[in-house]
């Protein structure tokens, strides 16, 4: 069942002619003179990122609206513009080369969108939902003339029910005005900046993922919870409704294609489906269920949605020196994979293709690592959804935002470190958008850590969000603040440090909290013609050759083994590839250039995978 996620995308095309497809082409070049990815070239104007978007919650009745759009960039406040600036593709932000555009907006402006829309003759007698995957940040959405309405976040999914703003069978005007002040403002926004330089990165305004239409019922299951249990072999499903409560739920199980069992329950409650001698999801084995979810009303099916489960848990446990460690499905297993900022030289926050989407998470996989720190940045997502697939672990980061305050990186060691005082405004802002990212999310097993905060940027009321996050979702480990600012909360003690791999005092931390190391590495090697700029490129610690940065890596991980053997439960590299002016990545920036061959580094990372601890 799950490859239809990708055949759904060819189906949900609108067809066009020849002659409206070279129009298309000629109206959109890549801009500027950066690098690009290899996968650039593969980037259709017609049709970019075709794939169904939302694979947790599949429905055939859907239509992409990606495509090239009028844009706009106007003083903040003025009314829509009567004349646009040119053609945007989205949903690659403004300032990317694949946007076409390539140019800032900033907190004076506002970036408007228009485009066109007729909706399929399979939705006419539909609900019809009009769907964002993301846009950064603030956006009012204007369907015919009229406010569909209007989302502040830049990294969760939204969607409008524009059934009554359509104006009959034909053409139907859609507008976007998007405002976002990047680091002027208090809101999540991850390394952007104004004024890029060193670790901090280009700005990324507006639509920057899938813009799709659905067709639903008018009472439609809106959103489902799959919550697995090891323990008891089974899966909780849940549904939220939308437009009543009336009738029931049936949920289907399915191993490899074959119906192996099912629950029919009243819609509103829970059902709990319990397997017979279930394969458990792990990395050396990413075992997937699909499933079905049906609502019935007087026996016939009103509504169905498709989706998919694994069972994993994800726990702590001392072992038997008394230290805490981290436990996948009962037995230790060191976590160990890169820090993944998860940018891209010609679309910023987003990938050219799919195919290039995935590649990152095969070629980390093919290095021997078993996990990726996502870090300051949420994912489109298919992109967890590939994880979920080739088993990757990984741990998601809160996006930071509102920084100032001051960081003492040593824990337990008294120094200068403080939270931030956020207003009132900045500290919903956070306190909403963490809560739509842990639930745009929570379906996917591959995540197993939620990061609220990274070193002390923008960390605030650390044990109160900490101790939420642990209690909204406890169905995972919760790492309070990597990096950052210590407090006695959460699961996890976290260091970073810079180049070498070392840990916390397992005699200090060991007993109460999982020890990790959270960054370490950033060992650099420029290429010349796949850095994003001719010179002054920046690591932690710069290399000449390959070679030279091979061995001082392999140093590492033979005292990676040691640290494991006294305590350690899982570490992180820096980095997955180089990103903008870093050159600290396994791979380019371009993705043409894999620094440090895959086969050496799987021989270098298996054994952290059979140390034994006591």
């Amino acid at each position: 069942m799950r490859k239809r996620f990708y055949t759904l995308a060819v189906s949900a095309l609108v067809c066009q002619s020849a002659g409206a497809l070279q129009a298309q082409d000629a109206q959109w070049k890549i801009a500027g003179d950066k690098i690009t990815t290899e996968w650039a070239a593969d980037v259709d104007p017609a049709a970019p990122l075709p794939e169904y978007p939302r694979p947790q919650m599949v429905r055939e009745n859907w239509a992409n609206l990606n495509g090239l759009w009028d844009y706009a960039i106007k003083a903040s406040g003025a009314e829509a513009p009567a004349e646009y600036d040119g053609k945007i593709l989205v949903p690659f932000a403004v300032e990317s080369a694949l946007s076409g555009v390539a140019k800032r907006v900033g907190k004076d402006n506002d970036l408007w969108y228009r485009t066109s829309f007729t909706v399929p003759r399979s939705m006419r007698k539909q609900q019809v939902l009009l769907h964002f995957g993301a846009v950064d940040w603030q956006a009012e959405v204007f369907v015919n003339g009229k406010k569909a309405g209007e989302h502040k976040g830049g990294y969760d999914p939204f969607s409008f029910d524009i059934t009554e703003l359509l104006d009959g069978r034909g053409e139907q005007e859609l507008l976007v005005k998007v405002w976002d002040p990047t680091n002027d403002g208090p809101q999540p926004r991850g390394k952007q900046v104004k004024d890029p330089e060193g670790i901090w990165y280009t700005p990324v305004t507006g639509i920057w993922q899938t813009v799709w239409l659905e067709g639903v019922p008018e009472t439609h299951i809106a959103a489902i919870r799959n919550t697995p249990d090891v323990d008891n072999s089974s899966i909780h499903v849940a549904a939220e409704l939308e437009n009543g409560e009336a009738g029931q739920l049936r949920v289907s199980v399915y191993d490899k294609g074959n119906k192996i069992a099912e629950e029919t329950i009243p819609a509103g409650s829970e059902a709990t489906i319990k397997l017979d001698d279930p394969a458990l999801w792990s990395p050396s084995n990413p075992y997937l269920y699909d499933l079905k979810i049906e609502l019935l009303h007087k026996n016939k099916v009103v509504d169905a949605v498709d989706s998919y489960f694994a069972l994993r848990k994800i726990t702590m446990e001392k072992d038997a020196a008394g230290i805490q460690r981290m436990l996948l499905n009962g037995e230790f297993l060191f976590q160990y994979g890169p820090l993944d900022q998860g940018w891209w030289p010609d679309g910023l926050y987003t990938a050219p293709t799919d195919e290039a989407l995935v590649f990152d998470i095969e070629k980390t996989k093919e290095m021997g690592f078993n996990m990726i720190r996502k870090h300051v940045k949420v994912e489109p997502a298919r992109w967890y959804y590939h994880c979920d697939q080739l088993g990757m672990l990984v741990w998601q980061d809160m996006p930071s935002g509102d920084l100032g305050n001051q960081w003492n990186p040593r824990p337990g060691v008294t120094g200068v470190g403080t939270e931030k005082d956020r207003t009132a405004e900045s500290e919903a802002i956070f306190r909403t958008e963490w809560k739509a990212i842990m639930d745009a999310n929570y379906n996917f097993p591959s995540i197993v850590v939620w990061v609220p905060f990274n070193e002390a940027w923008g960390q605030f009321k650390t044990e109160e969000i900490t101790r939420w996050t642990m209690e909204y979702d406890p169905t995972r480990l919760v790492n309070s603040a990597s990096g950052g600012n210590f407090h006695p909360v959460g699961h996890i003690i976290d260091l970073h440090n810079y180049p070498e791999p070392v840990m916390p005092r397992p005699d200090l931390f060991g007993s109460e909290q999982i020890i990790v190391l959270g960054e370490f590495g950033g060992l650099g090697l420029p290429l010349e013609g796949h850095t994003w700029q001719q010179k002054d490129n920046w690591g932690y610690r710069s290399f000449d050759n390959k070679e030279a940065l091979l061995d001082r890596y392999a140093e590492y991980m033979q005292k990676m083994q040691d640290l494991i053997a006294g305590g350690l439960s899982a570490a992180v590299y820096t980095q997955t590839t180089d990103v903008e002016v870093e050159v600290n990545g396994l791979m380019t920036y371009d993705r043409k250039v894999i620094k440090l061959d895959p086969a050496r580094l799987k021989s270098l990372h298996q054994p952290l995978y059979k140390v034994k601890v006591q």
